[in-house]
């Protein structure tokens, strides 16, 4: 497996994003070469998703095309349109007579309150943001204040699109890529330090690991407060070969990425939900063994993910934006 610490390392997908700086929001799509395997995780309280039903177990569809995650809250909703738009131009989806019906699950973020203009007229413009997204896919993936995560927030700093990979023992690779709008912060009382940070790779979000004694203040219960939710919405993408039960259950263990890289998760105001997606280049050789592998592997990959796009963020250009954890930190020191 490549390693570029990215999503895109799984063999057999591709990334777009776009976004909107007046509007201080945007779209990221993972498409998919061939139809993949995708089960669901949905704990936040207040989640909303586009065709996350046909992803159970039990359902018929077996394939999907595309995954879409982006900011607008429900008014985002509407971008799984263009990427199903897209995608049916290029004869992409499942076939019914002559029928074609793209398959592109969504979840969202909310981001409607960080200062960006919202005033869009009749429609929200997110279904054109995924289209464009579509047409720049490639293997690329731009980190921090980009496509969903371009205004995307947590209560302390600038969130972000944030993505890292990995090897399980057998071979299997698995990466995750996480939009993180999140309700809690994702440092420890106030930074430098990140709650991730003893799962940290060669650096990739600052070096800093865990401080030697934990702040007073890392106990202190901090989130956004009066109406605005938070999110940390992700996909994680595995080449084994998994049905849709497998995929289901390493979503739900992908959680564990979530609480290990956040004071605060799953909340009632949150609206956190997790995709895994299996591209099925690699079978399984010992099912019991390597499902548990990917499992164990999904919460750190992700937990990994996660203080990237808080590290790799940017502020948003608007008085009284939160600021970006490099604006207040020196990355390595």
């Amino acid at each position: 497996m490549t390693r570029r610490n990215l999503i895109t390392d799984i063999p057999g997908l591709s990334v777009g994003q776009a976004h909107d700086r007046a509007l201080a929001s945007g779209v990221s799509v993972v498409l998919f070469d061939d139809p993949a395997t995708v089960g669901v995780s949905v704990l936040g309280g207040a989640a909303a998703g586009r065709d996350l039903a046909a992803l159970a177990p039990d359902s018929t569809v077996q394939g999907v095309n595309a995954l879409v995650l982006s900011g607008g809250s429900g008014f985002g909703l509407d971008a799984a349109s263009g990427v199903q738009a897209w995608l049916r131009g290029r004869g992409v989806g499942f076939r019914l007579g002559a029928a074609l019906i793209p398959i592109v699950p969504q979840a969202i973020c909310f981001d409607l309150l960080n200062g960006g203009d919202k005033a869009w007229g009749r429609y929200p413009p997110y279904r054109e943001l995924a289209y464009t997204a579509c047409e720049d896919a490639g293997t690329e993936v731009a980190l921090g204040s980009v496509g969903a995560g371009y205004g995307a927030t947590t209560v302390d700093l600038k969130g972000g699109v944030g993505s890292a990979s990995a090897t399980t023992p057998a071979g299997h690779g698995l990466a995750a890529m996480a939009v993180v709008n999140a309700l809690g912060s994702a440092v420890i009382g106030g930074g430098p330090h990140f709650w991730a940070g003893g799962y940290e790779v060669n650096g990739e979000f600052g070096g800093l690991g865990w401080p030697s004694q934990m702040p007073g203040e890392a106990a202190m219960l901090r989130w956004k407060g009066g109406p605005q939710p938070g999110t940390t919405i992700a996909i994680i993408a595995t080449d084994a070969v998994l049905d849709k039960a497998q995929a289901t259950r390493l979503a739900i263990a992908a959680n564990d990425g979530l609480a290990r890289a956040l004071s605060l998760t799953h909340a009632p105001f949150d609206g956190d939900t997790i995709f895994a997606a299996a591209t099925g280049r690699k079978p399984l050789v010992d099912p019991a063994q390597d499902l548990t592998a990917l499992c164990a592997l999904a919460g750190t990959v992700l937990a990994r993910a996660v203080a990237r796009g808080v590290y790799e963020a940017q502020a948003l250009p608007f008085e009284g934006a939160l600021p970006a954890w490099r604006d207040r930190f020196t990355p390595g020191g």
